[in-house]
């Protein structure tokens, strides 16, 4: 018998540590950052609000690299969780891997554990864990932008909602819980955008701040 963990324990974690591996390693790639440079742009870290994310690449004027960067982040949340459904992991590994994933673009080990909020990557893990779900995200996400303007403010609201949505479209206790857990990182990433929105200093979709 094994101290702390008993041998069933263990051997769980063993099945689903190289799942959450590549579920970090696939989230710490910095496409805001990689997209950037392609584009002969400034490092999106050096401006706006410094967040290594496609909604801070848009500050800079470019479109197509802002768009494209959406797209790469959420696709490596979605490809983390395929993978891991392709491979045979249950509930709790495909959990695992999403968590994964999000805290790897949240805390990227390529960007000194710096990373982006997290938005668009959780998207695409709950592609990956359940269209519907990332259907009812994206739709309060897209309401509360288009009302307001603010992309943080959707995003947050958008965690709030994204917890209450897993329980009720899927009724499993590992996704809701890993979801639960990525709403609340989310939402303390966005801790200065919380305080810029409350003095009114927030920047809006599309606004441009000066790059070096």
């Amino acid at each position: 018998m094994l101290p702390i963990l008993g041998q069933k324990n263990m051997i769980a974690l063993r099945q689903l540590l190289p799942y959450a591996c590549l579920g970090y390693l696939l989230g710490s790639l910095p496409f805001a950052v990689i997209i950037s440079r392609q584009f002969g742009l400034a490092d999106p870290r050096s401006f706006g609000s410094g967040n290594p994310g496609a909604s801070n690449v848009l500050r800079s004027g470019n479109k197509l690299a802002a768009l494209l960067t959406l797209l790469g982040d959420a696709a490596k949340g979605w490809l983390a969780v395929a993978i891991a459904a392709w491979t045979g992991a249950g509930a709790l590994g495909l959990a695992a891997t999403g968590l994964a994933a999000f805290i790897g673009h949240v805390f990227p080990v390529f960007l000194g554990f710096r990373g982006g909020k997290g938005v668009a990557t959780a998207v695409g893990v709950l592609i990956g864990y359940h269209p519907a779900l990332a259907l009812a995200a994206m739709a309060t996400w897209l309401i509360v932008a288009l009302a307001t303007r603010y992309s943080s403010l959707a995003a947050i609201l958008a965690a709030v909602e994204a917890p209450f949505a897993a329980w009720l479209l899927s009724e499993q206790v590992e996704l809701t819980t890993a979801i639960t857990l990525m709403s609340a990182l989310l939402i303390w990433r966005h801790g200065g955008n919380i305080r810029r929105l409350m003095s009114g200093s927030e920047p809006k979709i599309g606004q441009r701040q000066a790059a070096p």
